[in-house]
């Protein structure tokens, strides 16, 4: 039995931040693959399964948007629990997505964190009983959290009809996945990226897996 899932996603607004924007916030394209699996943990997560995408439908046009929005300086931590708004409040200019709408497909796999309850068909069945009544953990969103995600289950198969994303579009390198260097102490000491060259083909984003570009 597979356990792969299908989950419609759309929203008013969306922004996938480039890394190498350091400043102003600049959207990818498209949803990235880590986005994508932060949507699927907000409705069902354990550490005893991971989330794997497999591929991303993208069902809108492309349409970026410059907006203007208050953000803070630094971010809250364990060593800085409070922040002075008033005191860092910075107005910075962002490119984001506009009226965005994907089909993400993925699976989860077993980590060996797994214990004797944990069983496929129970994460996979959570999963879809979740997805069903629209629940989630927390309020999944589109890269930044005042964009709101409106997500469903897919269940039948995916309409094969024209897409509005025609031919071979190269997107460039765009970040996969990243992994986590934790220290003694149980804290992050190192995060390392992985990017992949992402192509879309009349409108789907195959995605490859970690272990493929990490070797």
């Amino acid at each position: 039995m597979a356990y792969g899932i299908k989950l419609r996603v759309w929203g008013d607004y969306a922004c996938f931040t480039r890394p190498e924007m350091k400043v102003e916030r600049v959207s990818y394209d498209v949803m990235t693959p880590s986005a994508a699996r932060g949507i699927l943990e907000a409705l069902h997560w354990k550490p005893a399964i991971r989330w794997v995408i497999d591929r991303i439908h993208v069902k809108k046009p492309i349409r970026f948007e410059s907006i203007r929005r208050n953000e803070v300086e630094s971010l809250a931590s364990r060593k800085k629990k409070f922040i002075n708004v008033s005191e860092e409040r910075q107005l910075r200019s962002s490119l984001v997505l506009r009226d965005v709408e994907y089909i993400i497909e993925g699976h989860f796999e077993m980590t060996d964190r797994k214990g004797e309850e944990d069983h496929p068909e129970k994460h996979y069945n959570i999963f879809l009983r979740r997805a069903r009544k629209g629940q989630c953990f927390h309020q999944p969103y589109f890269g930044t959290r005042e964009f709101p995600v409106h997500f469903e289950l897919v269940e039948d198969e995916i309409e094969v009809k024209e897409t509005v994303h025609p031919g071979i579009v190269d997107l460039g390198y765009m970040l996969l996945d990243q992994t986590f260097i934790l220290n003694s102490k149980g804290e992050v000491k190192e995060v390392i990226p992985h990017f992949f060259r992402a192509q879309m083909v009349d409108g789907i984003i195959e995605v490859p897996q970690l272990r493929e570009v990490t070797g």
